[in-house]
């Protein structure tokens, strides 16, 4: 083994080592991971295989993300609302109350919910601007797109530590913000409430391997591969 590659597999079990666990996954014929736990709550396919955001993000990170880090949540999520008795309370319900909820319900419930909007916000095909009603309404709230992906992109490398930085419809109009650890919007800790339109992951785990300490680099990254189709989708329903 060269040292490449053992800093490499060094790395990954590093990543994986704070939420490790057997994953009673499979690879599917696209090569993506699905998971049937028979849970309240199922880790999601992503939609695409690892690989696919090359060279923005890579399949590494992906991979070790989706199938440790998210999978640790959603594991870990069910265990918490089988022991809180809350199985048949969904969980935006929960988040509206989550103060009064224990940390696992909170840490583990975020970190689920918030990286199913995270996976779907990306895409192969993605990057460019968004179009229609959703630009209207940037233009509208930030002056212009580039002032929204600017006001974004700050958000997110100015989070201290680990969190997430979010484009969020309140009931004022749209507006950025950024959660510590795994908090949204939708929880009533938030410092800013709505529906979440798009989100990032800036914990180092999503970029650490590819892009070390350069979270800005993985920020400007981000840009190649958004799913405005999603983005749009998400402002449609955030209006009913």
């Amino acid at each position: 083994m060269n040292k490449r590659t053992f800093l490499k597999n060094s790395a990954i079990l590093g990543l994986g080592g704070a939420i490790a666990g057997t994953f009673p996954g499979t690879i599917n014929a696209a090569g993506l991971n699905s998971w049937s736990g028979g849970e309240a709550y199922e880790l999601p396919e992503l939609g695409f295989a690892y690989d696919a955001l090359e060279p923005h993000f890579d399949a590494m990170t992906m991979e070790v993300h989706h199938t440790k880090h998210h999978a640790g949540y959603t594991r870990k999520f069910n265990a918490a609302v089988k022991e809180s008795g809350l199985e048949d309370v969904g969980i935006k319900e929960i988040f509206k109350n989550v103060s009064s909820k224990s940390t696992g319900i909170r840490n583990n419930g975020g970190g689920f919910y918030n990286h199913k909007i995270f996976w779907k916000g990306l895409s192969p095909q993605g990057g460019g601007e968004p179009a229609g009603d959703l630009l209207k309404a940037l233009e509208k709230s930030f002056g212009s797109f580039e002032k929204f992906r600017e006001t974004f992109s700050k958000a997110a490398s100015t989070r201290f530590g680990s969190g997430w930085a979010w484009l969020v419809n309140t009931d004022s109009g749209l507006a950025v913000s950024s959660t510590p650890n795994q908090d949204n919007p939708l929880m009533d800790v938030s410092d800013v409430k709505g529906f979440p339109l798009l989100c990032i992951d800036v914990w180092e785990h999503a970029y650490y391997l590819k892009y070390q300490n350069r979270r800005g680099d993985y920020i400007s990254a981000f840009w190649n591969v958004v799913n405005w189709d999603f983005v749009a989708n998400q402002f449609n329903k955030s209006k009913k």
